[in-house]
Protein backbone atom coordinates (compact mmCIF):
# COMPACT_ATOMS: atom_id res chain seq x y z
CA UNK A 1 0.00 0.00 0.00
CA UNK A 2 2.33 2.25 0.78
CA UNK A 3 5.22 1.52 -2.02
CA UNK A 4 4.55 4.97 -4.05
CA UNK A 5 6.05 6.58 -0.85
CA UNK A 6 8.86 4.12 -0.49
CA UNK A 7 12.42 6.19 -0.64
CA UNK A 8 15.00 4.05 -3.19
CA UNK A 9 17.38 2.71 -0.16
CA UNK A 10 17.77 -0.87 -1.28
CA UNK A 11 16.41 -2.35 1.66
CA UNK A 12 14.18 -2.19 5.23
CA UNK A 13 14.01 -3.24 8.41
CA UNK A 14 11.09 -3.97 9.85
CA UNK A 15 10.94 -4.36 13.95
CA UNK A 16 7.85 -5.79 15.50
CA UNK A 17 8.06 -4.56 19.51
CA UNK A 18 5.42 -5.33 22.49
CA UNK A 19 5.08 -3.18 25.84
CA UNK A 20 3.00 -4.53 28.77
CA UNK A 21 1.11 -0.92 28.43
CA UNK A 22 0.21 1.51 30.68
CA UNK A 23 0.59 0.82 34.16
CA UNK A 24 2.70 1.79 37.65
CA UNK A 25 3.66 -1.32 37.98
CA UNK A 26 4.39 -4.99 35.86
CA UNK A 27 1.53 -6.67 37.60
CA UNK A 28 -0.72 -3.87 36.90
CA UNK A 29 0.18 -2.47 33.63
CA UNK A 30 -1.85 -2.76 30.23
CA UNK A 31 -3.36 -3.59 27.84
CA UNK A 32 -0.28 -4.25 25.84
CA UNK A 33 0.96 -2.10 22.87
CA UNK A 34 1.59 -4.11 20.13
CA UNK A 35 3.84 -1.74 17.98
CA UNK A 36 6.08 -2.18 14.64
CA UNK A 37 9.03 -0.02 13.00
CA UNK A 38 9.90 0.60 9.98
CA UNK A 39 13.53 1.73 8.69
CA UNK A 40 15.51 2.05 5.86
CA UNK A 41 18.67 -0.38 6.40
CA UNK A 42 21.90 1.64 7.52
CA UNK A 43 24.39 0.72 4.93
CA UNK A 44 26.59 4.20 4.78
CA UNK A 45 26.89 3.02 8.71
CA UNK A 46 28.99 -0.35 7.52
CA UNK A 47 29.78 -1.29 4.00
CA UNK A 48 32.87 -0.14 3.68
CA UNK A 49 33.39 -2.99 6.48
CA UNK A 50 33.28 -5.93 3.48
CA UNK A 51 36.90 -4.01 2.38
CA UNK A 52 38.34 -3.06 4.88
CA UNK A 53 36.99 -4.87 8.09
CA UNK A 54 35.62 -3.48 11.68
CA UNK A 55 37.05 -3.11 14.42
CA UNK A 56 35.94 -5.12 18.26
CA UNK A 57 36.65 -4.07 21.69
CA UNK A 58 36.21 -6.75 24.46
CA UNK A 59 35.02 -4.71 27.58
CA UNK A 60 34.67 -5.02 31.10
CA UNK A 61 31.00 -5.17 31.42
CA UNK A 62 29.17 -8.34 31.23
CA UNK A 63 26.10 -10.25 29.77
CA UNK A 64 23.42 -10.83 31.64
CA UNK A 65 24.04 -14.54 32.86
CA UNK A 66 21.39 -17.09 32.32
CA UNK A 67 20.71 -17.67 36.06
CA UNK A 68 19.57 -13.62 36.46
CA UNK A 69 18.12 -12.98 33.03
CA UNK A 70 16.73 -15.48 30.58
CA UNK A 71 19.59 -14.27 27.12
CA UNK A 72 16.74 -16.30 24.75
CA UNK A 73 14.71 -13.29 25.66
CA UNK A 74 14.74 -10.30 23.13
CA UNK A 75 14.40 -7.17 25.37
CA UNK A 76 15.20 -3.94 25.58
CA UNK A 77 16.02 -3.17 29.17
CA UNK A 78 19.64 -3.68 28.46
CA UNK A 79 21.65 -1.08 30.49
CA UNK A 80 24.94 -3.17 29.99
CA UNK A 81 24.96 -2.88 26.27
CA UNK A 82 24.46 0.97 26.49
CA UNK A 83 27.41 1.02 28.78
CA UNK A 84 29.73 -1.59 27.11
CA UNK A 85 29.39 1.01 24.06
CA UNK A 86 30.21 4.02 25.91
CA UNK A 87 33.59 2.01 27.37
CA UNK A 88 34.25 1.15 23.85
CA UNK A 89 34.03 4.61 22.47
CA UNK A 90 36.65 5.28 24.91
CA UNK A 91 39.12 2.86 23.47
CA UNK A 92 38.64 2.59 19.93
CA UNK A 93 35.20 5.66 19.02
CA UNK A 94 34.70 3.43 15.55
CA UNK A 95 34.87 -0.59 17.51
CA UNK A 96 31.82 -2.46 17.84
CA UNK A 97 31.39 -3.82 21.72
CA UNK A 98 32.16 -7.52 22.73
CA UNK A 99 31.03 -8.50 25.80
CA UNK A 100 32.27 -12.05 28.43
CA UNK A 101 30.35 -14.06 31.00
CA UNK A 102 31.07 -14.31 34.61
CA UNK A 103 34.06 -16.57 33.46
CA UNK A 104 35.59 -14.29 30.60
CA UNK A 105 34.73 -16.36 28.15
CA UNK A 106 33.77 -14.28 24.64
CA UNK A 107 29.22 -14.13 24.82
CA UNK A 108 28.19 -11.49 21.82
CA UNK A 109 28.14 -8.25 20.82
CA UNK A 110 25.66 -5.62 21.59
CA UNK A 111 23.59 -5.35 17.85
CA UNK A 112 25.39 -9.22 16.74
CA UNK A 113 26.98 -12.23 17.76
CA UNK A 114 30.82 -12.92 17.13
CA UNK A 115 32.53 -15.51 15.47
CA UNK A 116 36.46 -16.18 14.56
CA UNK A 117 38.34 -18.99 12.27
CA UNK A 118 41.00 -20.76 13.75
CA UNK A 119 43.11 -23.24 11.19
CA UNK A 120 39.95 -23.44 8.73
CA UNK A 121 37.43 -23.92 11.87
CA UNK A 122 34.87 -21.43 12.45
CA UNK A 123 34.19 -20.99 16.22
CA UNK A 124 31.62 -18.78 18.14
CA UNK A 125 30.63 -18.85 21.76
CA UNK A 126 27.13 -21.85 22.63
CA UNK A 127 24.42 -20.20 23.39
CA UNK A 128 24.17 -20.14 27.33
CA UNK A 129 24.79 -16.52 27.51
CA UNK A 130 23.69 -15.05 24.21
CA UNK A 131 20.71 -14.43 22.15
CA UNK A 132 20.08 -16.88 19.46
CA UNK A 133 20.36 -14.36 16.69
CA UNK A 134 18.57 -15.21 13.48
CA UNK A 135 21.72 -14.05 11.93
CA UNK A 136 23.73 -16.14 14.18
CA UNK A 137 21.27 -19.54 12.95
CA UNK A 138 21.97 -18.71 9.03
CA UNK A 139 26.18 -18.25 9.35
CA UNK A 140 25.38 -22.49 11.37
CA UNK A 141 23.55 -23.46 8.73
CA UNK A 142 25.70 -21.85 5.60
CA UNK A 143 28.69 -23.39 7.50
CA UNK A 144 26.90 -26.87 7.07
CA UNK A 145 25.66 -26.28 3.67
CA UNK A 146 29.47 -25.55 2.81
CA UNK A 147 31.24 -28.19 4.50
CA UNK A 148 33.34 -25.52 6.88
CA UNK A 149 33.64 -27.26 10.18
CA UNK A 150 31.96 -25.08 13.06
CA UNK A 151 32.41 -25.45 16.73
CA UNK A 152 30.39 -24.07 19.62
CA UNK A 153 32.87 -23.54 22.46
CA UNK A 154 33.83 -20.92 25.10
CA UNK A 155 36.48 -18.50 23.65
CA UNK A 156 38.53 -17.01 25.73
CA UNK A 157 39.84 -13.17 24.33
CA UNK A 158 43.58 -14.85 23.68
CA UNK A 159 41.46 -17.00 21.14
CA UNK A 160 40.20 -14.05 19.17
CA UNK A 161 43.78 -12.04 19.48
CA UNK A 162 45.28 -15.19 17.72
CA UNK A 163 42.53 -16.12 15.05
CA UNK A 164 43.16 -16.31 11.42
CA UNK A 165 39.90 -14.13 11.17
CA UNK A 166 37.30 -13.03 12.63
CA UNK A 167 33.43 -11.48 11.84
CA UNK A 168 30.29 -10.65 13.30
CA UNK A 169 26.94 -12.12 12.21
CA UNK A 170 23.68 -9.31 12.29
CA UNK A 171 20.90 -8.69 10.34
CA UNK A 172 21.73 -5.70 8.27
CA UNK A 173 25.57 -6.45 7.60
CA UNK A 174 25.08 -10.43 7.76
CA UNK A 175 28.65 -11.23 7.76
CA UNK A 176 30.79 -8.43 9.02
CA UNK A 177 34.37 -9.35 8.95
CA UNK A 178 36.47 -7.85 12.20
CA UNK A 179 40.33 -7.39 11.64
CA UNK A 180 40.71 -5.43 14.48
CA UNK A 181 40.17 -6.55 18.31
CA UNK A 182 41.50 -4.22 21.37
CA UNK A 183 43.29 -2.13 18.84
CA UNK A 184 45.76 -6.04 17.86
CA UNK A 185 45.75 -6.95 14.07
CA UNK A 186 43.67 -9.97 13.56
CA UNK A 187 44.97 -12.82 10.92
CA UNK A 188 46.73 -10.16 8.43
CA UNK A 189 44.28 -7.04 8.34
CA UNK A 190 42.00 -8.19 5.80
CA UNK A 191 38.59 -9.62 5.87
CA UNK A 192 39.33 -13.34 5.33
CA UNK A 193 38.60 -15.99 2.79
CA UNK A 194 35.55 -17.86 4.98
CA UNK A 195 33.94 -14.59 5.53
CA UNK A 196 33.72 -13.90 2.23
CA UNK A 197 32.72 -17.74 1.23
CA UNK A 198 29.84 -17.00 3.99
CA UNK A 199 28.53 -13.73 2.38
CA UNK A 200 28.94 -15.15 -1.51
CA UNK A 201 27.09 -17.92 -0.13
CA UNK A 202 24.44 -15.75 2.08
CA UNK A 203 23.98 -13.78 -1.34
CA UNK A 204 22.90 -16.61 -3.71
CA UNK A 205 20.57 -18.10 -0.68
CA UNK A 206 18.49 -14.69 -0.88
CA UNK A 207 18.95 -13.74 -4.38
CA UNK A 208 20.95 -10.11 -3.45
CA UNK A 209 24.01 -8.80 -3.63
CA UNK A 210 24.86 -8.36 -0.19
CA UNK A 211 28.03 -6.67 -0.19
CA UNK A 212 26.93 -5.22 -3.80
CA UNK A 213 23.63 -3.43 -2.58
CA UNK A 214 25.20 -2.61 0.80
CA UNK A 215 27.92 -0.62 -1.37
CA UNK A 216 25.54 0.99 -3.78
CA UNK A 217 23.29 2.46 -1.40
CA UNK A 218 25.93 3.65 1.02
CA UNK A 219 26.85 6.02 -1.86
Amino acid sequence: RNEDVRSEVGDYSVWQFVTRGPGGRARDAGPPAVCVKLMPVGFPGFARYYDEGCHGVIVRTRSFPAQSLDPKVKHWSRMNFALADLETSDVDPEAYPILTDLNGNLTEGTTNNVFLVTDGVIRTSPDNDILQGVSRGMVLDLAAQLDIPLVEEDIQPYDLYTADEAFFSSTGPCVQPMTKADNRQIGDGKPGPISKQLLAAWSEAVGVDVIGQAQRYAR
